[in-house]
């Protein structure tokens, strides 16, 4: 049974990665062609031709229009088709899906379920985006061989770090410090304090802090797939409050993470800092102690996969950390179950025909 929600926004690109070229991408198993029109916004289409399937990122774009390469079926951006060579009927099937897209800070958003369900004030957003006393900075694509609901769970997951990333986002002061998680609302959060303990290798080395921090992870899952990490550290001589954090070094470590199919995923990750807001250098420090920690996970959410699609003589166990990941799978199981809830009503409508 499938784990992926299509009624939600997708990150499906950095606005970096589309331009005149057709390009492919695949997000929820479905092939997606992505392009700038002549006036610079982005059209998604169905990347198959519905003649002979040729993906139409093989064809050529005729002004905003795209040219099958197989046999010169022509689509406009919107999908439908403008011309079949060699007669003037066009039939009513010769038209490919077009998807909702909206672009905001940099990145692409695409609507993958119902389109008349595509509400554009439900993208993700944060005020740090346009506040002038935070720099946003765009990172890479991590590629993960796994389901993006483990590569989720690791990211509303504090516990981790102290012993996937010892040298980067995590030492062993956090060890045994609790975890709190609050499920009220539909955002998940799991957070905790480490209070006067050493920094953890990114603040030395960012923060340039030298003697003791208090230092705060919250986990923010947003869903089906996107994270928000606020993590931080202050003198602990300075004794912050936990509303006080902006007085600290704050990074605001963002993750949008693309389901491609059931077994691979693409997060996109960039971060929000308030601090070093004039200066591109901070921005390549911290992308590279990032890119460190992110392949630390990788190893570890592949080797899950992995072990995942592998028989199993009992089921694995859950202890009080897991509280986060459990709310998450249970809501997203909710999701699945309203659209094959909607799935089976659509069938029922279009089927029932009256009789005079």
């Amino acid at each position: 049974m499938t784990t992926l929600v299509r009624n939600a926004w997708y990150v499906a690109a950095w606005s970096r990665e589309v331009d005149d070229e057709l390009r492919r991408f695949t997000i929820l198993g479905d092939h997606i062609l992505l392009y700038r029109r002549k006036d610079g916004t982005v059209a998604a289409l169905e990347d198959r031709c519905p003649h002979r399937l040729l993906p139409l990122s093989k064809g050529k774009r005729i002004g905003d229009a795209v040219q099958c390469g197989y046999h010169g079926l022509t689509f406009g951006s919107d999908g439908k088709c403008t011309r079949v060579p060699g007669q003037d009927k066009i039939p009513p099937s010769a038209y490919v899906e077009s998807y909702p897209i909206e672009e905001r800070h940099g990145i692409v958003w695409i609507w993958m379920g119902e389109r008349h369900r595509a509400d554009p004030d439900a993208i993700f957003d944060l005020p740090q985006f346009t506040d002038p006393g935070w720099h946003a900075h765009h990172g890479d694509a991590l590629h993960l061989e796994s389901n993006y609901l483990n590569v989720a769970e690791n990211l509303v997951d504090p516990a981790h770090v102290s012993f996937v990333h010892p040298t980067t986002l995590g030492n062993s002061a956090s060890e045994n410090v609790p975890v709190h998680v609050s499920t009220e609302g539909e955002t998940i959060t799991a957070w905790r304090w480490i209070r006067d303990a050493e920094p953890i290798g990114f603040f030395k080395a960012f923060g340039g802090f030298e003697g003791n921090v208090d230092r705060w992870h919250y986990y923010h899952l947003h869903l089906p797939s996107i994270a928000v990490i606020d993590f931080g550290s202050a003198d602990a001589a300075d004794q912050i409050a936990e509303d006080d954090r902006d007085s600290g070094n704050r990074v605001l470590a963002l993750h949008f993470m693309t389901p491609v199919d059931e077994g691979y995923t693409i997060d996109r990750w960039m971060h929000l800092r308030n601090t070093a807001v004039d200066t591109e250098e901070a921005s390549d420090k911290i992308d590279a102690m990032f890119r460190i920690a992110f392949a630390e996970d990788k190893a570890i959410l592949e080797a899950v996969h992995a072990e995942e699609q592998r028989p199993m003589k009992r089921r694995p166990i859950r202890i009080a950390i897991d509280r986060g990941p459990m709310v998450y799978r249970k809501r997203i199981n909710d999701l699945l179950e309203t659209e094959r809830t909607l799935d089976a009503s659509s069938e029922t409508n279009a089927s029932f025909v009256y009789h005079d």
